[in-house]
């Protein structure tokens, strides 16, 4: 990790010169004198946002495809993409820090920087997140074509997600036939337009388009940081801190890691938004726009966070109300960005659509219950969460750090109210913002060196220390800053060893194992698909009843009833479901069981009935019946849902309407 140079009042009139004094209004204020050697005018920051966006996703796609053409052994039962993924990292980590600190020094002695390094350096600034990314997942991934966790538990509904949007650009539920879509579906809809672009499937390109959004939005983090910040090294070391915790407490969950990684900027953005720069309240009300589309849960912090500045700037220090008006300004317009996604839902309530069921917050972990304290941990983020402590309070009168500490108490408000939630039988998610609390201690702990770096301990202790000690001694912390940082990354791989594992240990939408092992009975998805296309349906036109959640996850055939009520759309009503499917299987074992008025039953459903059903059993088990899982809700309970099998009577199928076929352990119903 390295620091900025010294600050010399030169560099700021430089600065002044070169970005106008428009944009040096936009200069860091985390330093008492303004420091700004490597500030960027406001076109070149858009400019190079758009380059890294492109250089990282580009870079990281290119490295996917050619470590696909590879060989290496599967990650749970060799060390072979273990070492290699360290070697990549240790590499990236160390490649850059011997540049910005090159740079540093340059700058430090004034010494104009070669054409040829200088733009090798932003090179690697740009793209050393990308490649952190690489290393760390595309390397471990490579021999398999699942992504973190394969497709179990919460990746199942993700993938069922990307496989819908892959199939068709219209946005639509990713369960229910005609309905829109409730989850946000920003991250999903652009990876089906990527998905198509490369001609796979849904659940084939989660992998890559995880692999490379991620890398896109991190290298965009340090043209972002070098607008705020004024200095390319210290922008590099906050980004790669903030893709390092990504990759360690969120990855398998990429559209939400995404906006995790630009909130802390987003509150700094916002705080000189509402003071009045222009190109800063754009920027956010984007941010909060895309952020809404893709994970709300942030987008409601960050929203609550600028509420809470806005009112305390308007109150106490600059007595106006403009702060609260430019809030307005952002929540309008990101709320104008938002209803490309959330507009057909939100009409949908608006007319009267109907709600039930859905249980999107009744979730408490262990995690939800208890309050982090990430700056107590024995490491070397655990390290910068506690010098960003110390900071947030000593430096609290920084507009810019006084705005991440108030952001910081809101995000703890939220995780506290949270937990008190639960006496109203819900939760707010607290347990989700773990990550944000860390990711906004540790970019104030990489500002807080580089400020202790700016001033030297020479500045407190004159007469013990002279400068040229203190430089050393600043050196010295750096250097073992560093190696804890290539230490800390370098266990990436081994934190996320179980998530890589089930990549390799699930059964994949072409019925193999990536760990060569015997596949399970998703192995009959095929033929179960090949006989339901072989009776003329259209998948994304078929209703299918089936509790197999990953057979709609492979393939984009509607689903009767969502997999669980967590992620059901409200307007699907899920318990009104429930109860019909209750109500046909016990009836088929009575008034039912003449299939005539079954299939009159059926017809007579609230919701488009299913035309397709698959059920775990035997076809000539007439006896024991075959069976659905039904799933409830059983929060406060943890795990907060319960299956329970239910039995259809076969004789309600024995008649012309239905063509039955054996599969495997399977039994496929078609309606004909």
């Amino acid at each position: 990790m390295t620091v900025p140079p010294a600050r010399e009042s030169a560099s700021a009139a430089t600065a002044t010169a070169v970005v106008g004094d428009e944009d040096a209004n936009y200069r860091t204020s985390f330093t008492d004198e303004a420091y700004a050697p490597d500030t960027i005018s406001r076109p070149m920051t858009l400019v190079a946002m758009a380059i890294a966006v492109m250089a990282g996703g580009l870079g990281s796609l290119a490295a996917w495809f050619a470590l696909k053409h590879t060989h290496l052994p599967a990650f749970g039962g060799s060390q072979v993409s273990r070492a290699l993924a360290t070697a990549g990292i240790v590499a990236v980590v160390v490649v850059t820090a011997i540049f910005m600190c090159w740079w540093a020094v340059d700058q430090r002695n004034g010494r104009e920087l070669p054409t040829w390094r200088k733009w090798l350096s932003y090179a690697i600034a740009y793209l050393s997140p990308a490649g952190l990314i690489t290393a760390a997942l595309t390397i471990p991934l490579s021999a398999t074509k699942m992504y973190l966790d394969g497709i179990a538990i919460d990746q199942g509904f993700r993938t069922q997600y990307l496989t819908r949007l892959t199939d068709s650009w219209h946005l639509s539920d990713m369960n229910y036939a005609d309905l829109p879509a409730y989850y946000p579906a920003g991250w999903f809809w652009v990876g089906g337009r990527f998905a198509n672009l490369l001609g796979l499937s849904g659940w084939e390109v989660f992998q890559p388009w995880a692999i490379v959004s991620l890398s896109a939005a991190a290298c965009m983090l340090v043209p972002v940081w070098q607008r705020i910040i004024g200095s390319v090294p210290v922008a590099v070391a906050i980004a790669l801190v903030t893709t390092c915790i990504m990759l360690v407490m969120s990855p398998e969950e990429p559209y939400a890691a995404i906006i995790a990684m630009g909130i802390t900027a987003a509150v700094v953005v916002g705080r000189r938004g509402l003071s009045g720069d222009r190109f800063a309240l754009a920027g956010v009300t984007i941010f909060l726009g895309l952020s809404a589309s893709m994970y709300t849960l942030y987008t409601a912090v960050i929203a609550v966070s600028m509420l809470f500045i806005a009112a305390l700037f308007s109150a106490v220090f600059e007595r106006s109300w403009w702060p609260v008006l430019r809030v307005i300004v952002v929540g309008v317009g990101s709320m104008a960005i938002a209803a490309l996604v959330w507009g057909p839902y939100v009409w949908a309530v608006l007319t009267g659509g109907h709600r039930s069921g859905a249980t999107a917050a009744h979730y408490l972990p262990s995690e939800g219950a208890r309050v982090p304290f990430p700056m107590l941990a024995a490491s070397v983020v655990g390290i910068l969460c506690f010098v960003g402590l110390i900071y947030v309070i000593i430096r609290a009168m920084d507009p810019d750090v006084r705005a991440i500490g108030l952001c910081l108490i809101v995000v703890y408000g939220w995780i506290v109210a949270s937990m008190t939630a639960t006496l109203t039988g819900t939760t707010l998610l607290g347990f989700r913002l773990d990550i944000v609390v860390t990711m906004l201690l540790a970019t104030a702990g990489v500002i807080g060196l580089a400020d202790l770096r700016l001033v030297g301990i020479h500045r407190f202790y004159p007469v013990q220390f002279s400068e040229r000690t203190s430089k050393l001694v600043t050196i010295a912390l750096v250097a073992a800053l560093s190696c804890g940082g290539v230490y800390y990354a370098q266990s990436i791989p081994n934190q996320n060893a179980d998530e890589i594992e089930m990549a390799y240990s699930e059964t994949d939408g072409n019925g193999e194992r990536a760990d060569k092992f015997p596949a399970d009975s998703t192995q009959y998805y095929p033929a179960i698909n090949d006989e339901i296309l072989s009776h003329g349906f259209v998948p994304r036109d078929t209703v299918v009843l089936t509790s197999e959640k990953d057979f709609l996850s492979y393939y984009p055939y509607r689903g009767f009833q969502a997999f669980t009520s967590h992620y059901a759309n409200p307007l699907g009503e899920f318990d009104q479901r429930n109860a019909k499917l209750d109500e046909w299987a016990s009836r088929s074992w009575d008034d039912l069981a003449d299939p005539e008025k079954f299939a009159q039953a059926l017809d007579e459903s609230p919701w488009k009935s299913p035309q397709v059903f698959i059920f775990r059993g035997q076809s000539d088990d007439a006896e024991s019946g075959w069976n659905f899982d039904v799933a409830e809700d059983i929060y406060p309970n943890n795990p907060n849902v319960r299956f329970r099998g239910v039995k259809f009577n076969p004789a309600a199928f024995q008649s012309d309407h239905f063509e039955i076929k054996e599969i495997g352990p399977f039994v496929v119903v078609t309606r004909v």
